[in-house]
């Protein structure tokens, strides 16, 4: 894996490096492992080994199996939902629940749970001193509560209706006896609720009973004699003796009518049958009549004999005429009887006439007796709603009270909840698990170890080699003896200078890449010759290098200085090294990028985007969020920013205050200014007593020149001269004079 830093690769980790130094310290590994993995299998030995066992109860609501109505169907109980599970949980861990277990298995009689019974020495003295309550003093139920809480775990089964009760103990019959007691409390706690539930109401429903049979009593009684007062016998369930009575006469009343109107009928048809003297034989109250027929009976027989002796005798024979005399006579017996038979038919149509007018009368004083019966009915009936309610409400009474006796019994409440998992006795200790406890012990102690012997490669950068830039060619192993003397740190800033333009410059990578090595074979040619490293030793005559002008800042004791780098960013890759070259020797340097290419942002920070200098100058970002670490040295650097840079140098006058807060806190503030002129830097120095650092890998004599003039200008005489970008580079320190 590489470190990725501002679009380039710097470093890459070395892991055969790492995997090497691991072997190198194999055996000390391997022994700390052997150690620690016994040191973990006697100490896991010698503790006291202890015992867990569990017992599961199901939550479901159950009912006796007899009912006290076997004929009525009785409805469901709905099952338990989450929060009655989360709240038999908690009644499970209940304090009284654990007295009531504490109470049965003598627990208090044990060390384990009361180890107040052998107090030690320290703690007699306490108590004898007033320092400390006497723990003896409280009840032993009370003392074994913390340690029986400590050991016991209640909890619900995921997904279910499911409470598993485990509790671990040094004693394996005890660890197996105290979840099924608590079960057995549980259990107990719950009938005997239901218990209580039942007697309570039991003994809230005599009293209750009572005086509802009193009231119901009372309301039949005031029933019983509203309807006496008001006339209102019942001749069933929805009738009454009044509108009985109505019914009656108003049917009579219709029959009446029937009658009447039929005499009537039959009165007027015999009566205009008579008048108009037509033959009455086809009306039935005439032919209906005894007489009548006896009559008809006579009149047909003297008809007989006549028509017999009309055969042998003439009209005029006297025995004709007697037959006819008599069969005249019997004729006016029949119309006399007809007439007789009208003046019936009209008598009973007069008594029926008569007797309808008396059954309206009837009907009429029936209807006044029956309206006012109404009346009197609207409060008998609220009489009866009051007494029927009553008594509803009595026989509900009875029938709770008759269910909540016959479950006083202790077999008639069974618990909502049944034991579906007893406890058994462990056969194994559920902890030390020693077996475990020392493979684990082992190997972490092997892992660490690894990780220590690979971490102090890291740190010590043995495993960290230079990545070579991109597109660069690899040079044989002669070339690279050849360059022996050049350090890495020579070339690794010009590949990232070059990577830097290829992003802000829009150049192919491929060219900037040429150029990079160009300038790589330029600098070989001209600073790193064989001859010129055999004969020249750094630091010789008046010429300084990088750890020379680094030595210089040492000595001088300056706390702020600025690096000016005529040439570009060549100049502020040389900065960025002195910086690191002070961080090397133990000052602690921070560096101000004030140039316009952010070439140090590149080279130390490990995002370009970061706040910067910029945000500080705009009033944008905090000094804390501004202060970034360099990624290959302790130095910290303040990045461009990212904040307008024409907003942010019209707060210019600002650095000096910002480099005089930061000499407060670094040994040495590095301000690289990059081609900046003699005015801008005065202008940002404030012509304070500063170290100007003339940053010029390749320097033109005739530029220095004018640059010094420039300076000597504004005020400064000194400058320092650093003409080079590795360790080899010749630096020298003039006078403008």
């Amino acid at each position: 894996m590489s470190s990725v830093g501002n679009g380039h690769q710097d470093v890459d980790i070395d892991l055969a490096q790492l995997f090497r130094a691991v072997w190198r310290h194999k055996a000390r590994i391997l022994a700390a492992t052997a150690l620690v993995g016994c040191l973990a299998f006697v100490g896991a030995s010698m503790l006291s080994p202890k015992y867990s066992s569990e017992a599961r109860i199901l939550i479901e609501p159950r009912e006796p199996n007899f009912s006290v109505q076997a004929n009525l169907q009785t409805t469901a109980e709905p099952l338990p939902d989450e929060l009655n599970i989360v709240s038999q949980v908690q009644l499970l861990q209940s304090v009284d629940l654990i007295k009531q277990v504490a109470r049965d298995l003598k627990l208090y009689e044990l060390e384990e749970f009361d180890p107040d019974t052998s107090p030690s020495g320290v703690s007699d003295l306490l108590v004898m001193l007033g320092l400390k309550k006497n723990p003896l003093d409280l009840a032993p139920e009370e003392r074994v509560l913390k340690s029986f809480q400590e050991k016991l775990q209640v909890y619900q089964v995921e997904k279910s209706r499911v409470i598993g009760i485990q509790f671990t103990s040094k004693d394996p019959k005890l660890a197996a006896a105290i979840p099924n007691a608590i079960a057995d409390v549980y259990r107990q706690l719950q009938s005997g609720a239901k218990l209580d539930s039942n007697s309570d109401a039991a003994r809230w429903l005599e009293p209750e009973i009572a005086n509802l049979r009193e009231k119901v009593r009372e309301a039949e009684q005031k029933v019983a004699e509203y309807r006496a007062s008001a006339d209102l016998m019942p001749l069933g369930e929805t009738t009454s003796f009044a509108s009985q009575q109505l019914s009656d006469i108003s049917a009579e009343l219709a029959r009446v009518r029937g009658e009447r109107a039929d005499a009537e009928a039959k009165a007027d048809n015999v009566r205009n049958a008579l008048k108009s003297g037509k033959s009455t034989d086809a009306l039935v109250a005439i032919t209906g009549n005894e007489a009548i027929q006896r009559l008809k009976a006579s009149e047909s027989e003297i008809r007989s004999k006549i028509a017999d002796l009309s055969t042998t005798l003439l009209d005029g024979h006297p025995q004709m005429k007697a037959l006819r005399s008599q069969l005249s006579g019997i004729r006016d017996q029949i119309t006399a009887e007809s007439a007789k038979i009208a003046s019936g038919l009209e008598n009973d149509a007069n008594v029926a006439r008569a007797r309808e007018t008396q059954l309206l009368q009837q009907l009429n004083t029936v209807k006044a007796d029956s309206a006012r019966a109404g009346t009197d009915e609207v409060g008998l009936k609220s009489l009866e709603r009051e007494a029927v309610a009553q008594r509803q409400l009595l026989e509900t009474y009875l029938a709770r009270y008759r269910e909540a006796t016959t479950r006083l019994d202790k077999n008639a409440s069974p618990a909502d909840a049944r034991v579906i998992s007893n406890a058994t006795e462990p056969q194994e200790a559920s902890f030390p698990k020693v077996v475990p406890i020392t493979i684990v012990a082992a190997l972490a102690t092997l892992i660490m170890s690894a990780v220590v012997v690979m971490l102090a490669e890291l740190f010590s950068g043995r495993a960290l080699r230079p990545v070579s830039p991109a597109g660069r060619r690899e040079e044989p192993a002669t070339a690279v003896d050849a360059r022996v003397a050049m350090p890495e740190e020579r070339f690794a800033p010009v590949a990232a200078i070059a990577q830097a333009a290829s992003s802000d410059r829009g150049l192919p990578a491929s060219l900037l890449s040429v150029q990079a090595d160009e300038t790589l074979a330029d600098a070989a040619e001209e600073d790193l010759t064989p001859e010129e490293d055999a004969g020249t030793a750094p630091g010789d005559g008046d010429e300084f290098s990088i750890e020379t002008v680094a030595a210089y800042l040492i000595d001088s004791r300056a706390r702020i200085a600025f690096a000016i780098s005529p040439s570009g960013d060549d100049g502020s890759t040389a900065t960025v090294m002195l910086a690191r070259e002070l961080d090397g020797r133990g000052r602690k340097v921070v560096l101000i990028d004030m140039t316009g290419s952010a070439c140090p942002t590149w080279l130390m920070a490990a995002r370009r985007d970061l706040p910067g200098i910029t945000d500080l100058l705009c009033g944008a970002a905090p000094f804390s969020e501004t202060i970034h670490p360099d990624r290959l040295s302790g130095a910290d650097v303040i990045p461009q920013g990212n904040s307008d840079v024409r907003q942010a140098m019209r707060g210019a006058d600002r650095l000096s205050m910002i480099a005089d807060a930061l000499a407060d806190a670094y040994d040495l503030v590095l301000v690289e200014c990059g081609p900046a002129n003699a005015d801008s830097v005065a202008r940002l120095s404030r012509n304070g007593d500063h170290e100007i650092i003339l940053s010029a890998p390749k320097p033109d004599e005739q530029e220095l020149v004018e640059i010094m003039a420039a300076f000597e200008k504004v005020g400064y005489s000194d400058l320092v001269l650093m003409s080079g970008t590795s360790a080899h580079s010749q630096v020298k320190k003039r006078s403008a004079a």
